[in-house]
């Protein structure tokens, strides 16, 4: 169950004039001191998949880990896809477990930003998943320092149906040697245009008094990657100083650096203690199995396996499947001989499922034909939906 719906997180966390930290996570001791801060302090929490850091560890191992402790956890959580490099990206994740997801076209032009973004959005929201969109560059290592323009986001958010903006107003991240100084009124007047939840990337350069700034002009998301990756390091170095030689010992001390600034962070930022609240007024997310038991006429085994592993290849790939299972019946006198079994990564997917070029394609070319007499049922967990899920679910699979 505390796997929340991002788009609900977010909300709560705008109407209630407090902010979720988003935590990039670059190793298991990252997730598990994340999420243990989050359980102490009652806050919901984003676990944030950066593809930069992808190169380090295998996305798709990493995102069981997440997916599995994020449903472990008693207290709200959600899985972002943070600066997705490409379109193809982001649907890998949602299709691998993220209810959050961006690709960041930041750098590109104002109409390639749209574009990008808007495409995103329309697929992503046939997932159920929420999209964040970045208007501006982000001040930090690299220099920049381009500011997000007030009438430039206002049509940004309209053009693309994004959920929430990233938004640059002079918040540098990492540790900079001065202080920020963020364009609040800039932030007020986004704030005031677009009326949605606003995100910023941030570091340890500003005060306590312009968190609660931001905050009240919108912000409801803080990425917090860059100072939790370097306070690791500096234990790293010093415990390498100290002359510990093994890997466990150059590792000690890490988690409780990390889990001690993130917790500083939940609290200053106005989540703690919010867990029970936003789990009442968050929609659940949970997978919905989509099954299909069937008989086939006129063609031989051999071609039906044959039917079955092409139906594997080209359903796996479309957004919001998350799992593909194709088999047989092990009784000898089963009513149906044969079985799909897809996982979907939310009710919405069924409707865009069904609709899909690629499915419509191989349903009609090679499985109708053969499998005349068929059952189809969609299957939510249960105990984890509510009534109103349920019903708007039986309204996706009526449509």
């Amino acid at each position: 169950m505390p796997l929340v719906d991002m788009h609900d997180m977010l909300n709560h966390a705008y109407r209630n004039s407090y902010a979720v930290g988003g935590f990039d996570l670059v190793s298991l001791d990252f997730l598990e001191a994340i999420l243990q801060v989050a359980e102490n302090c009652r806050s919901p929490v984003i676990l944030s998949m950066a593809e930069s850091h992808f190169e380090h560890y295998d996305f798709e191992l990493a995102m069981a880990a997440t997916e599995k402790a994020a449903r472990r956890a008693t207290v709200p959580v959600a899985i972002h896809l943070d600066r997705g490099a490409s379109h193809e990206s982001t649907v890998r994740a949602i299709n691998l477990g993220c209810n959050g997801v961006m690709v960041d076209a930041s750098h590109e032009s104002f109409p390639v930003n749209v574009a990008r973004t808007r495409r995103l959005v329309e697929m992503a929201h046939a997932c159920g998943v929420a999209v964040e969109g970045e208007l501006g560059q982000v001040a930090g290592s690299e220099g920049q320092n381009g500011y997000t323009p007030v009438e430039e986001a206002r049509a940004f958010v309209a053009r693309t149906g994004v959920d929430c903006l990233m938004v640059a107003i002079g918040a540098t991240t990492g540790h900079s040697r001065g202080k920020s100084k963020p364009d609040c009124e800039r932030l007020k007047r986004i704030n005031d245009a677009v009326q949605i939840p606003l995100a910023i990337r941030a570091g340890g350069s500003l005060t306590e008094d312009q968190y609660r700034k931001l905050i009240s002009h919108g912000v409801a998301k803080i990425d917090y990657d860059t100072v939790l990756a370097d306070i690791a390091g500096a234990r790293l170095r010093a415990n390498a100083r100290a002359g510990t030689g093994d890997y466990a010992g150059l590792m000690e001390g890490v988690r409780e650096s990390v889990r001690a600034e993130a917790e500083r962070c939940l609290r200053l930022w106005g989540s703690a203690g919010r867990a029970a609240e936003v789990l009442v007024q968050c929609r659940p997310w949970r997978p919905v199995q989509h099954v299909i038991a069937y008989n086939v006429e006129g063609v031989d085994a051999a071609a039906v396996g044959a039917m079955m592993a092409r139906g594997r290849e080209v359903l796996a790939k479309i957004p919001g499947v998350r799992r593909v299972f194709a088999g047989w019946a092990l009784s000898d006198k089963p009513r149906f001989r044969c079985c799909w079994l897809v996982e979907f990564a939310h009710a919405q997917v069924i409707a865009s499922y069904r609709d899909h070029p690629e499915h419509v394609a191989f349903a009609n070319q090679l499985f109708r034909p053969i499998a005349g007499d068929r059952i189809s049922l969609d299957f939510a967990e249960a105990g984890d939906f509510t009534e109103t899920t349920l019903a708007n679910g039986a309204q996706l699979i009526r449509a």
